[in-house]
């Protein structure tokens, strides 16, 4: 039998189940310690202040996995794009297409919104994700690096 999937907009009350696999895929990416998020956070972040959106994934009226994104903006196209945050299946659920077709509404959002890019990174050890999004016709950007300032250096900069 065909597993079908369901792609459905998260709501307030899906908020544990956010946090829940945030952890999952923190735990996959081997940074579990730096997943801190609180389901409390993910309701004032994501559903009072809509700085990011959540697709669960659902099969067998059960969720199997999430997408968080958001939308950021291009100066040099001059339109939107957005960035996809976190995508993660539960591993009994990969291998079926599911993560093509989260991949596929996460382009018909973008385009639906304008958007002249879909972008996101990916840990250079996982092979496993970079082969599904090379199939999926995506180019690795390696002429950018990623540059972050988060707590102490942040704040000093702020200063």
């Amino acid at each position: 039998m065909d597993k079908q999937l369901l792609i459905r907009e998260a709501v307030i009350d899906d908020s544990q189940l956010i946090v829940d696999y945030i952890k999952k895929l923190a735990i996959y990416e081997k940074m579990e310690d730096d997943a801190v998020a609180t389901a409390e956070q993910i309701r004032k972040t994501v559903f009072e202040q809509k700085y990011a959106h959540v697709l669960i994934a659902e099969c067998d009226n059960q969720p199997i996995g999430f997408v968080l994104y958001f939308f950021n903006y291009s100066t040099f196209a001059g339109s939107p794009g957005l960035y996809l945050e976190d995508l993660f299946l539960d591993e009994a659920y990969r291998g079926y297409g599911f993560g093509k077709q989260l991949m596929k509404k996460l382009a018909r959002i973008a385009l639906e919104n304008g958007c002249s890019r879909f972008e996101w990174t990916c840990l250079d050890w996982n092979e496993p994700s970079l082969a599904f999004y090379r199939k999926i016709g995506a180019v690795a950007m390696d002429e950018w690096t990623v540059q972050r300032l988060d707590g102490e250096a942040l704040r000093n900069l702020a200063e």
